[in-house]
């Protein structure tokens, strides 16, 4: 029989031998009951004797009994846990006793002789609360099992080695300021590792060592609560608590544990605001605009948050309907704010009663009130000169992007609010307009239009007009035009990407080869819609069809079968797209379709076209003379394009010809009326002709020609100048080959009223030292100081 070293273990294998004597006695009754039903023999009789006798000797059982061992063992021998023994074991060492399981050999460790089980290392309860072990006894000689292995558990028993530990501090917390006194605040934990089913390790108990009197804790449960009342989080907002847990239920030995809780008092609305002035002073200028900050005022309230929010408004005074006043939700001020234009003519100063309030209040603290307060602003108002006010303040304009250049689109309106009423000039602010599509008439505001536009470029211009005071050009006022260009259909669809189809050899007749579709740069207001058709030159194509889907695309099918590309294996199908604008603009774009090989499935395969013949084969010699021809034909292309970019026209002019400042010169007198080649007398009278016909004179080059068009010049009909000098200026600034007016060309002749004739250098094709200045003395007195400089004395210092 296994019994244990522990007699606190004698109860169990008492009733293990009872069990070894069952299970033997249930072997031998499965012998005679195994057998028939007949009398037992004597020999079967005295058998039956002998086993009960042996059984009665030998009692067996398992061990599963428990052994108990301390944690945390500090002694430098190895800790006894207990004993194992057999009853078969006679003390002469036959018996060898084997131990296996968790731990086996590393924490515990046997006598194989005596079955002394040691604890070899430091336990520790908390790591691992128990171990599971099996015990063997053996024949020391033979190695037989003399008895069944045995299963058994040592379990550590726990001390108190772990103080309680707050796994969630610090703990941060905050109650509102006057709170009720033993209102929750928060609840600390702590953890102890010991066990909690043995002894008091684990039993912890909570107080409070830095707090009071503002706080309390319960001992049990580690709730904190308020123990003072009336606490104000404008005398003191912060609290730091320090909570102790205990284990041993707090008795003395027990281990402590610490953590920090703190506390913030959170604001209620119980301060009233109140105003720091009770009287302002403020002043403000009569060119104030509508909505601009005349003063700030501000009501202090020692709340923070929505409990310290203002609201500020006006209760009274004589300025109620010409200042309003805001709240700034940042800063809880009060902006008061002009709410109509002002004049020092007609009022020079106004008083109003502000008050401030707190819109969020608390029922329980509206016995410190009230929670409201006034104050009193008074404004003056100041004299200034005021700029052009323009009436209305904003403009907003429609014109259609084909209008006229010079055209008016609106009149642009401003006058001066003083007295004195000045007049007032116009322009345009160039930032707000750099290319410079309008111009305004500096005296009666007509804006116009200066350059072409085009909605599909720019399709929305904001423009600022100024207004000057002609006696006092710092009086600037400016108004916003928002001029929007309304779509002219002048756009023709096209396609909305540039198409490549393919058709197989093996394609049959009908079908689908490429879906178009397009896009117009126009935007009408009933929407875009394209109509798609073969050109006139393809209506009859006899390989391709085209099916308007009435979708805005379209289909392409091939019109019959058996494509080779041996025979042609590249087609363009130009396609006729029309949109539904006003008038109709239609375009013609052409689709290239490739003839390719394809499988049974339509899977191209290749599209490079095969030839059947081979060219002949040309020699070396040919082909460089080949190249070199189309390098020479290079060459000469370049050349004659770099002369005549390079040519010029010459500046020197017979001194015969006429030639006024800033008129173009005549090869011929004039014939009156019938000369027709130098000016369009009709365009002086309509200039909007002028912008589409310009005839040239077949005697002039194209400098002096583009100069003829950009000289000022005189129109009869006074409404028509701005318009005629727009379109001359737009189409200076739109020829490149145009001089400048200050060109030599301008001033190179003196005039036939002058003796002196052309004063250019131009003409001097001689150098200073072949020159002979002698004509300057006939040409008297004027020119008397250029003779004696330029002029040849002799000895006697006579000119000669």
């Amino acid at each position: 029989m296994w019994t244990s070293g522990r007699m606190s273990n004698a109860k169990n294998f008492l009733g293990l031998g009872v069990s070894l004597y069952f299970w033997g006695l249930m072997d031998l009754t499965t012998t005679v009951l195994s057998g028939s039903a007949k009398p037992l023999t004597k020999s079967q009789e005295d058998n039956l004797s002998d086993k009960l006798l042996l059984h009665q000797r030998m009692k067996r059982s398992w061990v599963w009994n428990q052994f108990f061992v301390l944690e945390e063992y500090t002694g430098t021998d190895p800790l006894y846990v207990g004993k194992l023994h057999s009853d078969m074991d006679r003390g002469d060492g036959s018996i060898k006793y084997i131990l296996s399981g968790e731990g086996a050999g590393i924490v515990f460790t046997i006598d194989d002789t005596t079955g002394d089980i040691h604890a070899i290392q430091r336990l520790d309860r908390e790591e691992r609360s128990q171990y599971t072990l099996r015990a063997q006894a053996l024949d020391r000689r033979t190695g037989r099992p003399m008895e069944p292995e045995s299963e058994f558990i040592i379990k550590i028993q726990d001390i108190n080695d772990n103080e309680p530990k707050f796994l969630d501090g610090p703990y941060v917390a905050s109650v509102p300021e006057m709170s009720p006194v033993g209102t929750s605040v928060i609840q600390v934990t702590a953890t102890d590792a010991d066990d909690p089913t043995y002894g008091n390790s684990a039993r912890v108990v909570y107080s409070i060592l830095q707090g009071q009197p503002y706080f309390s804790v319960d001992s049990r449960t580690g709730l904190i609560r308020t123990a003072l009342m009336n606490m104000d989080r404008e005398a003191k907002e912060y609290y730091e608590v320090i909570i102790q847990a205990k284990d041993m239920g707090g008795q003395l030995g027990g281990l402590a544990g610490t953590t920090t809780v703190n506390i913030t008092l959170s604001d209620v609305n119980d301060n009233p605001p109140r105003f720091l002035q009770k009287h302002y002073q403020m002043n403000v200028l009569e060119s104030a605009p509508v909505s601009s900050t005349v003063g700030r005022v501000i009501a202090k309230d020692l709340d923070e948050g929505i409990n310290a929010e203002m609201k500020y408004s006006l209760v009274d005074g004589d300025g109620l309907d010409v200042f309003d006043i805001n709240t700034d939700p940042n800063y809880q001020v009060g902006i008061i704010t002009v709410r109509k234009p002002l004049s020092f003519e007609s009022k020079k100063s106004y008083t109003l009663k502000v008050e401030g309030a707190n819109p969020h209040l608390e029922m329980r603290f509206l016995n410190l009130g009230p929670f409201r307060d006034t104050t009193t602003v008074h404004i003056s108002v100041e004299d200034v000169d005021e700029p052009p006010v323009f009436e209305p303040s904003f403009y907003f304009v429609e014109v259609p992007e084909d209008v006229e250049i010079g055209t008016t689109i609106q009149i642009i309106s401003a006058k001066d609010p003083d007295v004195t009423n000045n007049s007032i000039r116009y322009s345009i602010d160039r930032s707000s307009d750099p290319g410079r599509f309008f111009y305004v008439d500096i005296t009666t505001g007509a804006l116009m239009t200066a350059r072409p536009l085009d909605r599909e470029d720019i399709s929305w211009h904001n423009i600022t007009v100024m207004a000057v005071e002609l006696n006092n050009p710092s009086q600037v006022g400016s108004v916003s035009v928002t001029v929007k260009v309304l779509d002219v259909n002048d756009n023709a669809p096209e396609f909305a990407r540039f198409y490549e189809a393919f058709v197989c050899e093996n394609a049959k007749a009908g079908q689908l080869i490429q879906t178009v579709s397009a896009v117009d740069q126009d935007d009408p207001q009933e929407g875009q819609h394209f109509y798609y058709s073969l050109a006139p030159e393809a209506a009859n194509n006899p390989n391709f069809t085209l099916r308007d889907n009435q979708d805005n695309t379209a289909w392409i099918l091939t019109r019959r079968s058996g494509f080779r590309q041996h025979e042609q294996s590249t087609f363009y199908l130009p396609i006729l797209i029309t949109d539904n604008g006003r008038p109709r603009l239609s375009s013609t774009s052409t689709l290239t379709v490739h003839v390719c090989s394809c499988d049974d499935d339509g899977v191209v395969i290749s599209c490079n076209a095969e030839a059947y013949i081979l060219p002949v084969s040309l020699s070396r010699g040919a082909l460089i003379a080949i190249l070199a021809c189309i390098f020479v034909l290079l060459v000469l292309v370049l050349l004659i394009l770099s002369m005549r970019r390079h040519r010029k026209q010459p500046y020197i002019i017979n001194e015969e010809e006429n030639i006024h400042e800033n008129i173009v010169r005549y090869d011929d007198e004039g014939g009156g009326e019938e000369d027709t080649e130098a000016f369009d007398i009709a365009a002086m009278w309509n200039p909007r002709e002028a912008q589409v016909v310009v005839k040239s004179r077949q005697d002039m080059m194209p400098e002096i020609e583009s100069l003829s068009r950009y000289v000022p010049q005189t129109c009869v009909m006074d409404s028509n100048v701005h318009n005629y000098v727009l379109a001359k200026l737009y189409e200076a600034d739109m020829d490149l080959w145009a001089p400048p007016f200050d060109s030599l060309q301008t001033y190179m002749f003196e005039g036939n009223g002058s003796v002196a004739e052309s004063l250019s250098s131009l003409q001097s094709v001689t150098t200073d030292s072949d020159q002979s200045y002698d004509y300057l003395t006939d040409w008297g007195p004027r020119f008397k100081k250029l003779a004696e400089m330029y002029g040849v004395t002799d000895g006697s210092g006579a000119l000669w």
